[in-house]
């Protein structure tokens, strides 16, 4: 029987310098079954020229798709909305895959239901002029997202489940405990269920999306290191710092309204007076009848 479809989806915008390396990665999948959807921003230079060279090259679909742009989280939901497979594998246009990636992560996802989403450990790629003492730090604060989580690696996996969210852990940089959407690989049809990236983030909208499907569903880290994340200077996150990105000041916001039975009680109680109005003037009457 034919393993099920998996649509590689790689969002472009100005990618030459590094998309053929991610095409290659690609086309080097030891998994049977994948087509490469790539939604392009109305690049600027040579990308699509590059992508048309690879679709001559390789009987594997690659297929491309203009898109009027509107912010990345509209790219990532264009080509999610543009596959056909059952399974939704990112790959960033200046990130590469291990050959086995897909394949390792399929295995998982088929064999239980109820795992929502796998993501894996990852490597990095460090651009020629870009390893100074920030990255240096970066790597070191941000290397393993799941180091302080302790987790219990059983045959190179370890589960997260709704636990998390009450976990001491939680708040605790990095606030990301997944992953980039390069590690990451989910069933299509988990966007019917749980909605698509929230298009107005532009910095956390990737775990703001874990984490709506880890209110449901179980999430698998692998061990393994099954994709290289590049580090280079033109990066959404880097680019990011230069700008006033509110995305930090609603984190807490999305957190109360949708997730705050979840969370411990002291974070809970912290919520609910920054956002209840009720609860606000309870806690400043207290104060008052105490004298403090």
């Amino acid at each position: 029987m034919k393993p099920p479809l998996v649509s590689i989806c790689i969002p472009t915008y100005n990618g030459e310098r590094f998309i053929a390396e991610a095409l290659e990665s690609a086309m080097a999948q030891t998994y049977p079954n994948i087509e490469v959807i790539v939604s392009d921003d109305a690049s600027k230079d040579k990308t699509l020229e590059i992508v048309e060279f690879y679709k001559g090259k390789t009987e594997r679909p690659i297929k491309i798709f203009n898109h009027l742009p509107n912010g990345i989280g509209a790219n990532w939901n264009n080509s999610i909305k543009k596959a056909n497979g059952e399974y939704i594998k990112f790959l960033f246009q200046d990130d590469v895959l291990e050959p086995t990636c897909i394949s390792e992560m399929v295995t998982v996802i088929e064999a239980d239901p109820s795992v929502g989403l796998v993501a894996s450990k990852r490597d990095f790629i460090i651009d020629d002029g870009f390893l100074n003492d920030e990255t240096k730090l970066w790597i070191e604060n941000y290397g393993d997202l799941q180091d302080t989580l302790k987790l219990n690696f059983v045959n190179g996996q370890a589960s997260i489940d709704t636990t998390l969210f009450s976990s001491p852990e939680f708040f605790k940089s990095p606030l990301n405990k997944i992953g980039e959407p390069t590690v990451v690989l989910f069933r299509k049809e988990t966007v019917k269920e749980f909605g698509y990236f929230e298009e107005s983030l532009k910095q956390i909208l990737d775990y703001e999306f874990w984490y709506r499907i880890l209110k449901h569903k179980k999430i698998i880290i692998l061990e393994n290191k099954l994709v290289s994340f590049r580090l280079h200077a033109q990066q959404a996150t880097n680019v990011n710092k230069a700008q006033e990105i509110p995305d930090y000041d609603l984190y807490e916001k999305i957190l109360y309204r949708e997730y705050l039975s979840l969370l411990s009680p002291k974070k809970q109680v912290q919520l609910l007076k920054k956002y209840r109005i009720g609860y606000r003037l309870y806690y400043k009457c207290m104060r008052k009848i105490k004298g403090e």
